[in-house]
């Protein structure tokens, strides 16, 4: 076990140390850019919407943010537990072309909460805490919207819960702090109510641990739910709410959701000719057994150094477990436009929650799916800022990956703490903006941003590239943009659309034709970011809503 210590006389000390020893590791590419110094508000969660700007938000009860909210207004609240009257934001929408922040209105407390967008491209954002636990508020992508919200939208509190979209535009809750259920919204005849989910008690460490918060939510490619909590999963049929799949254990049985945090993703969906059959989900870090409470006694325990990848496709799946260069809980997955898969934020020593994280890992990893086993992990530049519990990343259309957040205390809290309430917000540069490939890059021609697509269609796209051409080496991506909290980023997915044919148009101009997906189980209907991937460089990507 390592532990660092908290008393206050040896905080700068044991904050420079952690600095010092990881600025020592090599690292292997990607750049780091500060875009603003503060955002008024600790970016919690975070979502890019259609229109390429990010809403972010905390909780209503931090206390006054460093963000006022605009002409006077103020939240009247007298249910809230930190300030009744309150004249800050607590949510803002961060334009990113422009580099500035709007504060934005939200009145119910939002803490740990969940999300999705829906297919007309409005922030769907579930629960929270207090006042906040049963609500739905609903943000709208225009520049002067703000949120709106439905008291009762929800049958049961969903605190801690997990949401995704469904192939029917609808969205299913998942959990949530003592809630061992589901339910979808919006409400409609046949979805009123709540249905158990006893895999949710059977994952359960009890509730002074748990260990099956935020669990990990993928929609397979033959629409069932995948579901992993603790340290196993299952593939469940929520429309006959029965379990039609139970998979091994993780190899060693540690725990790798909240407060013994892990990360998730979905690797990339290969589809060919609009169809795909198979799928893969890599789950990495976590704490061992025991760190949540040992780090609430002081002792902060090693983080979980391995990844596990499962087809869960296969009639008999097995975990494939590998060791990360760094140890990591609450880490945050990203999946790149070319494939990678981007590990960051999180700590190398105890547990997510209020002040049991310490040694903060500085240095991103880029996960290669399709290397050989034992060459998959290349460790990046490291940020200077630490990103531990209450941290976020999302990918943006630039390819860039958006980094913000960090607030492992109570309240915001700026001095006198090892890790102070962080508002700087950060864009990590994966090394396929480098310079170097400019002549490789594709610019995409058309269609123009905003395209509407339908199911299974061709769709033909044409780029330039300026300098050799590989004919060969050209396929098609579409990524959703994930809702992103506690180290997961909900409804993430990225189809490879196979390329069926590539052909030079001439003047550098060249046209590649797909197929897009066949129905709503490869990808639900809503926005996605298509991208064109030359010699595994991604083009920007082009805004375009599939129906």
């Amino acid at each position: 076990m390592k532990k660092c210590p908290t008393l206050p006389h040896l905080i700068v000390s044991c904050l420079f140390i952690s600095t010092f020893l990881f600025s020592l590791t090599h690292a292997g590419g990607g750049k780091w850019e500060l875009l603003l110094k503060s955002v008024g508000i600790s970016a919690m969660h975070m979502q890019l919407l259609h229109n390429d700007r990010v809403v972010m938000f905390d909780r209503t009860n931090f206390g006054k943010s460093n963000l006022s909210l605009p002409d006077g207004v103020c939240r009247n609240n007298p249910n809230d537990t930190a300030l009744k009257v309150d004249c800050t934001a607590h949510s803002a929408e961060y334009d990113v072309a422009s580099n500035k922040i709007r504060p934005l209105f939200v009145y119910s407390d939002t803490w740990c909460s969940s999300g999705s967008v829906n297919p007309s491209g409005s922030l769907v954002q579930t629960g929270g805490f207090n006042d906040g636990e049963r609500r739905v508020r609903v943000f709208d992508p225009c520049p002067t919207c703000d949120w709106k919200e439905i008291e009762f939208g929800l049958v049961n509190r969903r605190w801690y819960a997990t949401n995704h979209i469904l192939p029917d535009g609808k969205q299913i809750i998942i959990g949530g702090r003592r809630q061992f259920n589901y339910e979808f919204y919006p409400k409609s005849e046949g979805t009123m109510n709540a249905h158990s989910l006893p895999f949710l008690v059977e994952t359960s460490d009890g509730n002074a641990i748990e260990n099956n918060l935020y669990p990990f939510v993928f929609l397979n490619v033959d629409g069932n739910l995948f579901i992993f909590a603790n340290n196993r999963a299952i593939l469940f049929d929520y429309v006959a709410g029965k379990i039609v799949k139970t998979y091994p254990t993780i190899p060693g049985g540690d725990p790798r959701s909240y407060p013994s945090t892990g990360s998730a993703v979905m690797l990339p969906l290969m589809s060919s000719k609009g169809q795909a059959v198979a799928a893969e989900v890599l789950v990495c870090g976590g704490a061992p057994k025991g760190s949540y409470v040992s780090a609430q006694g002081g002792t902060f325990v090693e983080a979980l150094k391995t990844c596990a990848r499962i087809k869960i496709t296969d009639p008999n799946p097995q975990w494939l477990v590998e060791d990360m260069p760094l140890a990591r809980v609450m880490g945050d997955m990203t999946l790149l436009p070319n494939g990678d898969v981007l590990i960051i934020n999180g700590a190398g020593l105890g547990a997510a929650g209020w002040e049991i994280g310490r040694n903060p890992v500085l240095n991103p990893v880029v996960y290669k799916p399709d290397n050989a086993v034992g060459s998959r992990f290349e460790q990046q530049n490291p940020s200077t800022i630490p990103r531990m519990y209450h941290s976020t990343a999302v990918l943006l259309r630039d390819g860039r990956v958006l980094v913000g957040g960090s607030n492992p205390h109570n309240r915001y809290e700026f001095s006198n703490v090892l890790f102070p309430t962080e508002l700087a917000l950060e864009a990590f540069s994966p090394n396929y903006l480098d310079s170097q490939f400019a002549s490789i890059r594709p610019s995409i021609l058309s269609p123009r941003s905003q395209a509407k697509v339908g199911y299974g269609k061709k769709l033909a796209i044409q780029f330039s590239i300026t300098g050799k051409m590989a004919l060969n080496s050209v396929s098609v991506t579409m990524v959703s943009p994930s809702f992103t909290t506690h180290s997961f980023s909900m409804n993430h997915r990225l189809v490879v659309l196979a390329s069926e044919n590539v052909r030079a148009l001439g003047n550098l101009k060249f046209e590649v034709q797909v197929t897009t997906p066949a129905s709503g189980n490869l990808a639900p209907s809503g926005y996605y970011l298509v991208y064109v991937i030359h010699q595994q460089i991604p083009s920007a990507g082009i805004w375009v809503k599939i129906q």
